[in-house]
Order: structure tokens, then C-alpha cells, then sequence
């Protein structure tokens, strides 16, 4: 039994955007010891591409979602089975277009990431008057 009960960023995506990171970062100090500013372009592409490569491989299922999974999901070649529509509170997902908040048109309700339908506060304050109202009147017979 592990140490702690929770998986913490232990992805295909994390590992991979962490070494190309690493080399990046290598590239980089060299740049500065060499005072060299090709090669400061270079360590700073070479950490772009480190975000880009992340990004991808998390938005086809190699990372996780903000927050716990289930157990089962919690090993490294896993995928990620809610990729695909997006994760709620995904800066990554939300950036790609998938699983954002959408604001809803005038007389259309508001449907999260997942389907379930809540009311929008046009249709709470419309029930809140109606509930009000019918009190009042059964209270007044």
C-alpha cells in the first residue's frame, strides 16, 4: 500500500513535458554560461515545446483532470477516459475548447460539461415568486 491514498501528476504527459522541460532548462543555463543568445533561443524553444507537448498528450488522455480520481484510473498507462469532452476547471481544456463554461443565450439553459441541466437564475427567481406567491395566497384562505 502506498504512502499516501490520492495519485498526485503521475502522467505519460507530466513525465514527458518534465524531461523535455529538463533538457530545456539545460539548453538554457548553457546559453547564460556561454553568453550565447542563439543558443538562449534555443533553451527557450526547447522549453515551448516542453508546454506544447504536455498540452497534447494531456487533451488525447495521457494526463488527469484537476482534482481525485478513482483508484483504477490512478496508474501511469492509464488514460484518462473524460479527456475527450474536457475537464471542468481545465485551464489546458478550457484553452483547446473543450469543457469551458459556456454562457448560455437568452432563453436557453445552461448545460455543464456534464449534461445534467441546471436552472439559470432567471428560472430560480421566477420559481422563488411563484413559490412566494402561492404561500401568501394559501396563507390568506
Amino acid at each position: 500500500m502506498s504512502a499516501h491514498q490520492y495519485d498526485e501528476g503521475h502522467t505519460v504527459a507530466g513525465w514527458t513535458g518534465f524531461g523535455i522541460a529538463t533538457v530545456g532548462t539545460a539548453v538554457l543555463g548553457l546559453g547564460v554560461c556561454m553568453v550565447s543568445v542563439p543558443i538562449l533561443a534555443a533553451g527557450l524553444g526547447i522549453a515551448v515545446v516542453s508546454v506544447l507537448v504536455t498540452w497534447a498528450l494531456h487533451l488525447t488522455g495521457w494526463g488527469k483532470p484537476p482534482g481525485r480520481r478513482p483508484r483504477e484510473q490512478w496508474g501511469m498507462r492509464v488514460k484518462d477516459p473524460g479527456a475527450r469532452a474536457g475537464h471542468p476547471g481545465c485551464v489546458g481544456c478550457r484553452l483547446a475548447g473543450r469543457g469551458g463554461r459556456r454562457t448560455a443565450a437568452v432563453g436557453e439553459v445552461a448545460v455543464p460539461a456534464g449534461g445534467e441541466s441546471t436552472p439559470t437564475a432567471t428560472t430560480t427567481a421566477t420559481t422563488d415568486a411563484t413559490a412566494t406567491a402561492s404561500a401568501t395566497a394559501d396563507a390568506g384562505s
